[in-house]
């Protein structure tokens, strides 16, 4: 069982869950929403189902991320009534709900059904989930205005979803250690997989996201989402994007590594890292996110030019140009919470100089966000600026030498505080 430092949190974040919920229900016009935790569907043609991992603002309330068919139903001035499916079955094991203090604070019902509980003295219902789950059931299903409103109560985290958090990237540090240690002694992508595996002791299928282990130039594929078995014959680099679901909580962070022998790669790693620790500083109330995504580009062409691979150009030239977005084309990053890629985080579509970006809001204290930097050498996105005007500007030897090491992505997982930042990655990493 969780320390009791982190189960108090976990009754204080319930009743902020509760005024939050209520002031939305109230601010729509409705008396009661109905919450479908989800269930996994079946594959086309085939008796298997995908792996079910939860609906989030599910998770948000319970945290339970493999309970199937279940419904959570929020009143004003009530418990919120949990009802959790525990069907009879000889096939599969059913999963069972731990006996800790946060559920007195919940009408906890079991069923052998998994339709939704039977619905009483509510006149104006509202239901979100999956539609597939909600045909048949009185209210609006998935009203847009709520919906958006429910997303914004998780927009600042409480002090249990920030524990939560802290402890997700602490068993996901222990894991990228892991895989760091088997890539240096050899081992192949599906190997290192099966470290960080054994390490953080959660099945791939339960973890936030699949893990991305990308060993030389697969490194260079920003979610590349195979594991060779064998190992190259020579390891330059590695890097893997990684995290752990811990009660619900996601943790997202990536590391890259340079192989033995390759001094110029470790370089720009190092350089990479440099820059990522003066983004992480920059986080604090008030700081525009999309500035900490245009501070990245100044920062790129930094390093470009001091390691030699775009020469008699300006940081200034070499932004304006697109050369920075040829090798770092995705955004700085994105809201952490239940989800890897959290709601609520563009209100305003991303600008044209950042299509990717998945976050343009002011940073508030509570928000969780992640900051990763990349480096990549992606020949389909390099490939225009070395046939255009501005080739010449490109040392294509030493791109060339670099090329077979992919890339690299350094991301931790960083939380806006009421007077800077708290670095959830590297406090547990030292």
């Amino acid at each position: 069982m969780p320390d009791t430092d982190l189960l108090s949190l976990q009754i204080d974040h319930v009743g902020i869950l509760q005024s939050r919920y209520e002031q939305v229900l109230e601010d729509h016009g409705y008396d009661g929403l109905l919450i479908s935790s989800g269930a996994a569907p079946m594959c086309y043609g085939d008796d298997q189902s995908w792996h079910f991992q939860g609906y989030g603002p599910f998770l948000h309330w319970t945290g339970l991320a493999g309970f199937e068919h279940a419904w959570l139903l929020i009143r004003k001035g009530k418990k919120p009534q949990l009802s959790l499916h525990q069907p009879v079955d000889f096939w599969h094991a059913s999963l069972e709900v731990s006996q800790e203090p946060w559920l007195e604070k919940f009408d906890l019902r079991f069923s052998e059904s998994p339709s939704a509980p039977e619905l009483e003295g509510i006149s104006q219902l509202a239901v979100i989930g999956d539609p597939a789950l909600l045909a048949g059931l009185p209210g609006d299903e998935n009203p847009g205005a709520l919906c958006n409103a429910l997303d914004e109560t998780r927009v600042h985290k409480t002090a249990y979803e920030i524990a939560c958090l802290a402890q997700a990237n602490k068993l996901a540090i222990a894991g990228h250690h892991a895989a760091r240690d088997a890539f240096l002694a050899g081992a192949s992508e599906f190997e290192i997989n099966l470290a960080y595996q054994r390490a953080t002791q959660q099945r791939e299928v339960d973890a936030p996201y699949n893990s991305i282990i990308g060993v030389n130039g697969h490194a260079g594929i920003l979610h590349y989402q195979y594991y060779d078995t064998a190992a190259p014959a020579k390891s330059r680099s590695l890097l893997i994007d990684a995290g752990v679901r811990y009660r619900g909580y996601c943790s997202d962070i990536t590391r890259t590594t340079a192989g033995v022998g390759e001094g110029r790669f470790a370089a720009l790693v190092h350089g990479l890292e440099q820059l990522q620790f003066r983004l992480c500083k920059m986080v604090a109330p008030g700081v525009d996110y999309l500035d900490i995504h245009r501070k990245t580009h100044f920062g790129i062409a930094a390093l470009l030019s001091a390691a030699g691979l775009v020469e008699g150009l300006s940081d200034e030239e070499q932004v304006s140009e697109g050369i920075t977005r040829a090798f770092f084309p995705h955004g700085i990053g994105h809201f952490l919470g239940v989800q890897v890629h959290d709601v609520a985080g563009k209100p305003v579509a991303p600008p044209d100089d950042a299509p990717f970006l998945r976050l343009t809001r002011t940073l508030e204290a509570g928000m969780v966000v992640t900051i990763e930097p990349g480096l990549y050498f992606i020949p389909s996105l390099l490939a225009p600026i070395l046939s255009g005007p501005l080739g010449h500007h490109i040392n294509r030897s030493l791109l060339d030498e670099l090329q077979g090491c992919g890339g690299i992505r350094i991301e931790d997982n960083v939380v806006v505080t009421e007077s800077g930042y708290r670095n959830l990655t590297r406090e547990v990493e030292a």
